[in-house]
């Protein structure tokens, strides 16, 4: 009795004070008291259930890990029919390091660079998605050619300039004849009975920055015909080739300003044929920008057992380095330009093809072919724009031939057929074309007035 009231004692003071909120269970006569809804056994299972909470929530945030890990490994991995060839890639190291025949590691590394230029490509779009337009651009400016800059400077630490040049060479040639000519040449066949136009304005800016590049890849050519062999002749070649390089990056920075601030609108006219077809990121920020870390170091890995193995696979393959350099490595690093060029020529969206194959193409001749030159100044290695006369008359051919092909604003398919034709003509030549083995590492240190 002395015990009910007591508990009764404990708790009226709170209930004659007005203490509604008050939670805590109480029985009297064996009867059980519930106090704002709650019983004793409710309170004790919200008490367990409160303890155990932290455990749910670890082992539910451990299952969005996971579920979050796999929907991007989906996305990233097997989301695009190359997937078949990322198994080259482990494949390519086991090779390396258990010492197998340097012509396999070639060739499996690449065709494990194949999948990875294109996913590169299809990460750089979902950062731009969260980046905005400006830095989105910039960044697939920068990222679009990826592969390229890192297999030349590997080639370029490596003191293969011979490999250097060719490979920068056949992507310009790739992006404008392969690329180009197979876009036009697949919508033309699936739009037969469309007329199939583009605007001229985008093509022309293009076409101005690749005749700028040309004149800067002729120059030191033709002053080295015009002066003659010697020292001085080629210390002048070089001079011409350092100052020529820091012209066109200005160039490019003023391309990339014009591209994306003062006539935007000349660029981004396609993109508003596509507003029904809304596209958002499938991935989030740190996600794309993670696998973009790790798929470019793996790219890194593979250029350089690429560089390293060329000259073996050449040997063994009986294939000239010429033709390895200019046509098979640039076919791998231009996979993502290809497909989508050809994918929105399929849909009549040349604009947007020829925005991918000429900025493409712009970008290596008026940014990446320069950097290097410039790169290699640092490190006292001798590397000029005189690309030698078999390599600049069919850069200046490509691009005349392709500066026509664009005027008129209209494309049919028998454009497309003819720079196509074109690109099988030089890849003959090339396939033909030998340079002796004591060649191919030319890069030598060098002083003089533009040295360091």
């Amino acid at each position: 009795m002395d015990q009910h009231y007591s508990q009764a004692d404990r708790v009226s003071p709170d209930l004659e004070n007005g203490d509604v909120n008050y939670k805590e269970g109480f029985s009297i006569n064996n009867k059980e008291v519930c106090v704002n809804g709650k019983t004793p056994q409710n309170i004790s299972s919200s008490i367990l259930r409160n303890k155990s909470d932290p455990m749910l929530v670890s082992s539910s945030a451990r299952f969005q890990m996971l579920w979050h890990f796999l929907t991007n490994l989906q996305e990233v991995i097997l989301g695009t029919k190359l997937a078949v060839l990322f198994p080259a890639i482990p494949l390519a190291i086991a090779a390396d390091y258990y010492k197998f025949g340097r012509p396999w590691i070639f060739a499996l590394s690449l065709l494990g660079l194949t999948p990875l230029a294109e996913r590169v490509s299809f990460l750089t779009e979902q950062i731009a998605y969260f980046t905005g337009p400006t830095v989105g651009g910039l960044l697939n400016a920068t990222c679009g050619n990826a592969t390229e800059l890192i297999i030349a400077l590997f080639a370029l630490y490596q003191n293969k300039i011979h490999v250097l040049k060719y490979s920068l060479l056949g992507s310009i040639l790739s992006n404008l004849l392969l690329v180009l000519g197979s876009s036009l040449l697949c919508g033309g066949l699936a739009n037969l009975k469309r007329e199939q136009r583009y605007d001229r304005k985008q093509a022309d800016v293009n076409s101005l920055l690749l005749l700028l590049g040309l004149l800067c890849h002729m120059l030191p050519l033709m002053f080295r015909y015009a002066i003659g062999e010697g020292t001085a002749t080629d210390c002048s070649t070089l001079q011409l080739s350092r100052v020529s390089s820091i012209v066109m990056l200005i160039a490019y920075v003023a391309y990339i300003f014009f591209q994306l601030k003062t006539h935007r609108q000349l660029f981004d006219a396609q993109e508003e044929e596509d507003d029904d077809e809304e596209e958002k990121a499938v991935i989030g920020f740190w996600s794309a920008f993670t696998w973009l870390a790790g798929m470019t170091i793996i790219i890194a890995l593979l250029s350089e057992y690429v560089v390293g193995t060329i000259e073996a696979a050449s040997d063994s393959w009986g294939i000239s380095v010429s033709f390895i350099s200019i046509i098979l490595l640039p076919i791998v690093g231009n996979a993502a330009e290809h497909a989508g060029s050809i994918i929105f020529a399929f849909k009549n969206k040349l604009d947007i093809s020829l925005g991918v194959a000429l900025g493409s193409a712009s970008q290596i001749s008026m940014f990446v072919v320069p950097l290097c030159v410039v790169v290699a100044w640092t490190m006292h290695i001798r590397m000029d724009l005189d690309f030698s006369l078999l390599e600049t008359g069919s850069l200046a051919f490509t691009i005349i031939i392709t500066a026509f092909t664009l005027q008129d604003g209209t494309s049919h398919y028998m454009k497309g057929l003819l720079l196509f034709l074109c690109y099988i003509v030089i890849a003959a030549c090339f396939f033909v074309h030998k340079i002796p083995q004591n060649q191919i590492s030319e890069g030598k240190p060098f002083t003089g007035l533009f040295s360091a």
